[in-house]
């Protein structure tokens, strides 16, 4: 099978919409999801997601593992519950075929070489002012950044971004596109309305994006003021 058809195979099982919802849960939540949290968050059963859950490992786009949810072990500890997470490595479909990878990596490499990273996160964070201006002027950094595919999740009066939009040129490329992503942000933040409300700073998620977003207006239980509750399952 090439790796177009494993592509469209794997995508493919996203075309119902309840494993569909299933699997935005569960990638959106940080950590691992067990069944009846999934099962929750679509209204539907808790075998039905069981057997849909399970059909995503089976394309690749979830992976399993167990733990007991209740911190015990030993005899009456109980079974280890079965839990999910988003799959390493990622499914991408062109049609036609295009490689717009393979030019932002020999892009990228060029830029290293040149030593041009100040260059480049000047542009960045041009390129996110102007987009953060001309973004509706209600329009919330958090949600703004939701809806580029970071993911945003409440952690105390911390945003944490659970998606790297460029994983895999970061992977190759970590302190080019991670300082790009940054310098990115602050455009971002400059540029909307209510940006100066948070300021965005290099602290990476092992799994997750590399910047987070800490709020100015934190509250004495380290909650921030009108942060979106989007609190990580165990």
């Amino acid at each position: 099978m090439s790796s177009e058809d494993a592509a469209l195979e794997a995508l493919g099982a996203l075309g119902d919409p309840v494993r569909r919802g299933l699997y935005r849960h569960v990638t959106g939540t940080p950590g691992e999801v067990g069944r009846d949290a999934a099962a929750e968050a679509v209204g539907v059963s808790r075998s039905l997601a069981a057997f849909h859950l399970d059909k995503l490992v089976e394309a690749g786009l979830l992976e399993v593992s167990f733990r007991r949810l209740s911190g015990r072990s030993g005899p009456g500890a109980g079974r280890p519950s079965k839990l999910y997470r988003r799959a390493e490595g990622e499914r991408a479909v062109s049609v036609p075929p295009r490689s717009y990878d393979a030019a932002s990596r020999l892009l990228a490499e060029v830029v290293e070489r040149a030593g041009l990273d100040g260059e480049l996160q000047a542009v960045a964070r041009a390129a996110g002012e102007a987009s953060g201006g001309a973004s509706d002027c209600a329009a919330d950094p958090v949600e703004v950044l939701r809806s580029r595919g970071y993911e945003p999740f409440r952690d105390g009066a911390t945003v944490r971004l659970n998606n790297c939009p460029f994983h895999a040129l970061a992977e190759q490329f970590p302190a080019l596109v991670c300082g790009m992503n940054l310098a990115g942000i602050e455009g971002l933040l400059t540029g909307l309305p209510d940006g100066d409300r948070w300021s965005a700073v290099m602290d990476p998620l092992p799994r997750g994006c590399c910047v987070a977003l800490r709020a100015a207006d934190a509250g004495p239980d380290g909650a921030a003021d009108g942060m979106p509750e989007a609190t990580p399952e165990s």
